[in-house]
């Protein structure tokens, strides 16, 4: 629970977990089963595994056979380029973007092949040339695993367009929506992606659960060995009340889509608010199609460590890159690789609304900004 003077911009880190999320595992965590138990017990945890399983798969317009969870977007991430295949071709080549997320970022040297990364112009966009340039005549055996839209930036990628140019050489399609569920539409079969990895906590549901999305014909040899659960894709015993807490966040997300115009024009107005006051500062990717609940922005000569630090003892919650890094504030990637000096990345900071966030935080949020600002750079406004 928060505390009610706290001002919380981070969703893109985690979202407060929701009320009637909470009320459905209470409920789920009460009885007992197993869902690959046989007697009464393992049939109703059984039926709340597939009920569950079909709410996020009609959401995303796509079988409930495709939806295996796991234990977070990492996992499914992982597995994407782990544990995929077609027709028993080997993956010998991945290629991504210079703007992952570390749990890809992490993992390139348990992939056994090459990896190409792409590189991103100063809006953070990939270009389709690069792709197809990269990609050859004869893509067999090759995975492209793009981020839909950027952790830090808010950036969004044109995926039916690369899905359609991988496809067309012959590679396999992957992206990481995590980011985009609850704020724009995703549409499994419109993206025309071939596998999709989504995470519960960053719509308001809990932690520690996720689901890899994979066309029923991909071979996906499971990560960790057991007893075959999730069409034998994910071994081990189902979360179901994680399941079933991931499920009613998922039904929830028209709701949160229907408060996005809204921040959107928040968000803008703080970015134009702070333009206004210090025409040195940058929001990065601005001028890229971004959801409207994210801002990344570059105050001048103070470090993102003491922003953050600065912010936090005014009682608002903010980011520094990825907060998937060890609770680390380190130079942001993501900001270099859009063509930022290092003294620029490090001084980014990242605001990230959701369904409770008010204009009147923002305005806070600006008051602090500026204050911070002076402090620094002396304009004595």
């Amino acid at each position: 629970m928060l505390n009610p003077k706290t001002i919380y911009l981070d969703y893109n880190a985690t979202a407060p977990i929701k009320d009637a999320v909470i009320a459905e595992m209470t409920e789920v965590m009460r009885d007992i089963g197993n869902a690959s138990s046989v007697h009464s017990f393992g049939r109703k945890a059984k039926m709340r595994l597939e009920e569950s399983r079909k709410i996020i798969a009609d959401m995303l317009n796509c079988p409930s056979s495709m939806v295996s969870f796991t234990s977070g977007g990492t996992e499914a991430n992982n597995m994407a380029f782990l544990s995929s295949h077609l027709k028993g071709i080997p993956l010998k080549r991945l290629i991504v973007s210079a703007v992952e997320h570390d749990s890809f970022r992490g993992s390139y040297d348990r992939f056994d092949g090459e990896v190409i990364e792409l590189p991103v112009d100063k809006n953070g966009l990939i270009s389709a040339d690069d792709l197809k340039e990269a990609l050859g005549a004869d893509a067999a055996g090759t995975l492209v695993c793009i981020l839909y839209v950027n952790n830090e930036t808010g950036v969004i990628q044109d995926i039916k367009t690369l899905a359609k140019i991988a496809h067309a050489a012959g590679a396999l399609f992957h992206t990481d929506a995590i980011q985009a569920l609850g704020k724009i539409m995703v549409d499994f079969k419109e993206l025309g992606a071939d596998m999709m990895s989504i995470s519960s906590h960053k719509i308001g549901g809990p932690q520690g659960v996720g689901a890899f999305i994979a066309r029923e014909e991909l071979e996906i040899s499971p990560l960790i060995s057991g007893g075959g659960q999730e069409f034998g894709r994910r071994n081990g015993t189902e979360n179901i009340a994680g399941i079933a807490g991931f499920a009613k966040a998922v039904s929830l997300v028209p709701r949160n889509l229907r408060k996005i115009p809204q921040l959107l024009a928040m968000r803008d107005e703080l970015e134009e608010h702070i333009l206004s006051f210090a025409p040195d500062a940058i929001i990065f990717g601005k001028d890229s199609e971004r959801v409207g609940t994210v801002s990344n922005i570059m105050m001048p000569n103070i470090t993102s460590e003491i922003q953050v630090m600065a912010f936090d003892l005014a009682g608002i919650c903010v980011s520094a890159g990825s907060a998937c890094s060890s609770g680390k504030v380190k130079e942001s990637h993501v900001i270099r690789q859009m063509g930022a000096s290092a003294v620029e990345a490090g001084s980014s900071l990242r605001i990230s609304l959701g369904w409770d966030s008010k204009a009147e935080e923002l305005k806070i949020f600006y008051k602090i900004w500026t204050k911070l600002y002076q402090r620094k750079n002396n304009h004595g406004r």
